[in-house]
Parts: structure tokens; sequence; C-alpha cells
């Protein structure tokens, strides 16, 4: 009888704002590793095509022409609009990545010199038109952010690398946005939104992805620090002291409903449901809320 060992190997980079992780088993220490430097260059390659704050990006590409031609953006690109839009439309408009001008207004993004000389940036994510040939063009003029979920887009793709090098389980995660695939179970803790150093556990994850979203709370000024999360129907930042975590199929849709959740509370059950995800509310006073019961487990 044979018995073969595995290899398991983690591994961590500063990339997309945060440090990412990658754990990776596989037989071959040399295959396991390969494949773990290539999931790495796909984020990497991710990051280069949606960073607002990198102007060469295909992003600052839109921002920059995309109201006076169509542009030709990537497939990757084209599939988080795509996506974007049907979560704008699914949210009634709280999830718009059209909120980047307000987002540059409260100097929470960088003003980039290209918007000096724009009319006024009034449109919202709708008024996107996503053409064949995986063209785009602005009906208004607007600006766009995809910070709030791109991270999730470059998770599902790094994880999509490691499955075709052959690993047999493994786990991204980026900063809270993460996802796990094959045999093995993941314990998830996220931090108390109030209490520094304090850990809340959450079910374990298991193919599946998680995303979690925080406002830093300073209970003695009874304010919510750096909040950059806002309200696309509204314009109001979301200045709610707790924290966000949602278990989805992909850590893409994870991640941009953290912020429609963030909005709507209890009122997002019925898309967390056309979705098939689920929600954990911590707040402040320690209670968790549970929205659609545990994770679902393909």
């Amino acid at each position: 009888m044979t018995l073969l060992l595995k290899n398991k190997i983690h591994r961590c980079r500063p990339l997309l704002g945060t440090f990412v992780e990658i754990t990776a088993v596989g037989d071959s220490r040399e295959k396991t590793n390969s494949a773990i430097n290539a999931a790495f260059v796909e984020i990497e390659r991710i990051e280069r095509l949606m960073s607002f704050h990198d102007v060469q990006s295909e992003i600052s590409y839109l921002n920059r022409f995309a109201k006076q031609k169509p542009v030709r953006v990537s497939q990757e690109t084209y599939a988080v609009l795509k996506c974007s839009q049907e979560l704008y439309e699914l949210s009634n408009g709280v999830f718009d990545i059209a909120v980047a001008s307000h987002l540059m207004d409260c100097d929470r993004l960088p003003r980039h010199e290209f918007f000096r000389e724009v009319e006024p940036l009034c449109g919202k994510t709708c008024d996107i038109d996503l053409m064949l040939d995986q063209r785009v063009r602005f009906a208004k003029s607007l600006c766009i952010d995809l910070g709030g979920i791109a991270k999730g887009l470059a998770v599902d793709k790094a994880m999509k690398v490691l499955q075709d090098h052959g690993v047999e389980s493994g786990l991204v995660n980026a900063g809270g946005d993460m996802r796990c695939f094959g045999d093995d179970e993941y314990p998830v803790y996220v931090r108390h939104p109030l209490t520094m150093g304090q850990l809340v556990a959450l079910p374990s994850l298991k193919n599946m992805a998680l995303a979690t979203t925080a406002n830093s709370y300073e209970e003695s000024r009874d304010v919510v620090q750096n909040c950059a999360q806002v309200n696309g129907r509204t314009g109001e930042f979301l200045r709610r002291p707790f924290s966000i975590s949602v278990c989805a199929k992909t850590c893409m849709i994870a991640d941009a409903l953290t912020k429609i959740v963030l909005a709507l509370e209890s009122e997002s059950i019925k898309l967390l449901s056309q979705l098939e995800a689920s929600a954990f509310i911590i707040y402040p006073d320690n209670r968790m809320v549970s929205l659609e019961g545990e994770c679902r487990k393909e």
C-alpha cells in the first residue's frame, strides 16, 4: 500500500490594496507552487485592468473616452460591467459603480487630470451601454469605480487558475474576500466592528465564497471613520457601525452584495434569496443577525 503525502503550501503577497493569501494542496510541491504563482499573476492582471488608481487601466480608459466613442474592453471587464448593471437593477440603484464622482469629490478617490476638463459627471450605471463585441459607451457623462466588485472577481479568477493547474483544494483570501474549493473546510473569523482585537466566528467555508465589508467605528467619538461605501440610490455614505459578511457561489457576487446589505439590512433578504446567497450582520453590541440562514454549499 502506497501512502500519498499531499503538499499544502501557503503564500502571501501585497495586491489589490491588501494582502492576498493563497493556500493550495496537491500531490506535487513543484506543480502546486507553479499553480500559486500563476494565480498571483492572474490577480495582478485583473488589478491592471480594473484599477481606478492606475491611469493606464481599462477603467481609466473608459472614464476618459467612453462618453466620446465606443471603447472595446477585455472579456473580464465587460463581464464585471454586465454584472454591475444587473445588481444595479436588482437593488433599485443601491449598488451603483458610477458613485466614483462622489468619492472623488470627498477625496476618497484621486481626481485624475483627465477629469478636470469634462462636463459634470451625473450618469448612473444604467447609462452604461454594453454593445456587441465587448464595446462600451457611456450615454451620459459619468465615472465608474469597480472597487466594490472587482476584488471578488480577482479571487474567482485566481481560484479558477488553481483548479486548471490540477490543485486538489485551495483557498484564495484577499483581505476578507475569499473563495475555496475541494474537500477542506476553512474556519472563518471576522473582526468585531467595535472592539479592537476581538474576532467573531462565522460558519466554516467549503466550496463557497465569502466577502466582508466593515466600517471602522470609534466609540469614544461615536463616529465611523474613513467610510467609502455609498448608497447609489441616495448618494449618502453608509456610515453604519457594523460588519457585513455575505456567502455566495462566487466572490464577485458576494463582494458586491456586502454593499447592498450594508445599505438595506433586512430589506435585502429577497435579493439574497434570488442570488442564492446569505448574509451575517455583526453589530457593536455583539448581536449577530443571519439573513437567509447558513451559507449554502454546492
